[in-house]
């Protein structure tokens, strides 16, 4: 299982093998490996060499204390995490499913039986974070893997709400960021109600196959108005997204009364059939 493209056919760290290289950010590598000591495959984040000095062993402790305390069906789990190894790094759980953003892309927008309960769960996942205390600010297509439920994963650049409330500086993933996260201060505080934001537009990819706002000019949202849905989303869902993208946070629904205006949706679906027996007792 050992791999010949990470560091040189080099074990991870101890008990970790490489297999496949799954990309990464500016400021972590992310591979598939083989846990030899949980004896399954698993994700792991290493701090890329580039970036290994104070400042990337510190958020790497971060996203570890985030993820060690933080428990839900919709985001991913922590197994371990070596902030002093020779490569720092996270180990995850490996999660069997595509992205939302590669499922889209390969095959379209969403049909409704997928598209509620993706709703549903992100939106319960959210609810549990903003009320540990934490914001995400990078929920997007890329980072919500399609499993059962659906995944909400990396918290790299997620924080405490005080700590977003004080930050001056733009951060997230262009598309997806609020207008107070593009422009602190000036179009209002980060915050829960970001996170919001993020999942309208996510939603918005997911219902419609593209984005609500070009990637260019550079966020786009901070003066256009989203395109609009295509006429086959569901009225009552098209009005979610919309509220979601309201340019005022404090008119952004809640995760709950996200989740509260989904499940009636999701009830009135038809009851799925196979070979002519109801699924549906």
């Amino acid at each position: 299982m050992r791999s010949t493209d990470a560091a040189g056919g080099e074990l991870i760290a101890p008990g970790l093998v490489p297999i496949t290289s799954l990309g990464g950010g500016e400021l972590f590598e992310v591979w598939s490996a083989f846990d030899e000591r949980l004896y399954a495959p698993v994700v792991v984040k290493v701090l890329r060499p580039e970036r290994d000095d104070a400042a990337g062993r510190a958020a790497v402790e971060h996203e570890a204390d985030l993820l060690s305390r933080l428990h839900h069906p919709g985001l991913v789990r922590l197994f371990s995490a070596d902030v002093d190894a020779h490569r720092p790094h996270l180990v995850l759980e490996n999660i069997d499913g595509p992205t939302l953003s590669s499922l889209v892309s390969r095959f379209g927008p969403l049909e409704p039986h997928q598209l509620l309960p993706l709703g549903l769960e992100l939106a319960s996942a959210l609810h549990y974070l903003h009320g540990e205390g934490v914001v995400h600010l990078d929920v997007k297509a890329s980072n919500v893997v399609m499993g059962a439920p659906a995944r909400l994963i990396d918290l790299s650049i997620a924080m405490d709400v005080k700590r977003a409330a004080e930050l001056d500086h733009a951060i997230g993933s262009d598309e997806y960021m609020a207008p107070e996260q593009c422009e602190p201060g000036a179009r209002g505080s980060v915050g829960p109600a970001s996170d919001v934001w993020a999942l309208g537009v996510t939603l918005f990819r997911a219902a419609a196959g593209f984005r609500p706002f070009d990637r260019e000019p550079l966020w786009a949202q901070l003066h256009d108005e989203p395109h609009p849905l295509p006429e086959r989303v569901p009225a009552p869902m098209a009005e979610i997204i919309g509220d979601c993208l309201a340019v005022d946070p404090e008119r952004r629904p809640l995760p709950v009364e996200v989740a509260e205006r989904l499940e009636p949706m999701l009830g009135a679906l038809p009851a799925a059939r196979l070979a002519g027996f109801s699924l549906r007792r």
